[in-house]
């Protein structure tokens, strides 16, 4: 299963989808973030891209509340540790 976050206007991530694999695939069989984006989009509104379950891509997996950072390329948690409170 592949997984899409949703941003909003600040690259904060709103919500987190499941899409099925089989919706990604080309004409050639291989998985291409485009088309799973262009049917969530299609779908649902909104402006979303990929996150990888096993952090392979984009540094971890998005949660609610994360910023997708454009200049790293990953998401980031803006959680401020306990100890830091």
């Amino acid at each position: 299963m592949a997984h899409f976050a949703e941003l909003d206007n600040e690259n904060k991530v709103i919500r987190v989808i499941v899409v099925a694999n089989e919706i990604l695939k080309d004409e050639n069989g291989e998985e291409q973030e485009a088309k799973g984006k262009e049917f969530v989009e299609n779908l649902l509104g909104g402006r979303w891209m990929q996150t990888s379950y096993n952090g392979s891509f984009r540094g971890r997996f998005a949660g609610i509340g994360f910023i997708y950072d454009p200049i790293k390329k990953e998401f980031v948690s803006l959680e401020v540790p306990e100890e830091l409170a």
